[in-house]
């Protein structure tokens, strides 16, 4: 038996943009389906936001998204939860997304990708634990690792 868990994000009617972007950054196929897709009225509010979209990359990378139904305040803009002080990472998010692979010229492209308009938490560099290891918060408000472990 095999498994796999992939991380499905929660969006307020940026799931396409935040999906877009990922496929910019990881490449892959994007699929997105949307609530008019699905049956509903093409001329009610929240008709073009996606009901399922993922995207699927040959390097290993998947993610999925949507847009959760209904009003909802736009995410308030502003520092990201998570920083790094005094060595400890302290964060009240329930969780980060890790990209790891086996080189730093692998990983690269991908910090420098996700980067545009995101919030550095630790600057792309070596690391006690690592050849090479980032965090930060993206344009979306998810926040990611980039690493190169150690080997061991």
């Amino acid at each position: 038996m095999s498994l796999n868990a992939v991380a499905h994000l929660n969006f307020h009617g940026e799931a396409r943009e935040a999906l877009e972007f990922y496929q910019s950054v990881f490449g892959g196929q994007l699929t997105v389906a949307t609530y008019a897709d699905f049956g509903m009225p093409a001329e009610l509010p929240g008709a073009t936001n996606v009901v399922f979209g993922q995207v699927v990359a040959g390097n290993g990378f998947r993610v999925m998204a949507y847009d959760v139904p209904g009003e909802h305040a736009p995410a308030a803009p502003g520092v990201p939860s998570t920083r790094r002080e005094n060595g400890t990472t302290i964060t009240k998010e329930p969780f980060f997304l890790s990209v790891s692979g086996e080189s730093i010229e692998e990983v690269t492209p991908l910090w420098e990708g996700l980067a545009k308009g995101a919030t550095v938490i630790e600057a792309f560099g070596p690391a006690q634990w690592a050849p090479a290891f980032g965090m930060l918060a993206d344009r979306f408000g998810v926040t990611w690792i980039v690493n190169v472990p150690a080997a061991y």
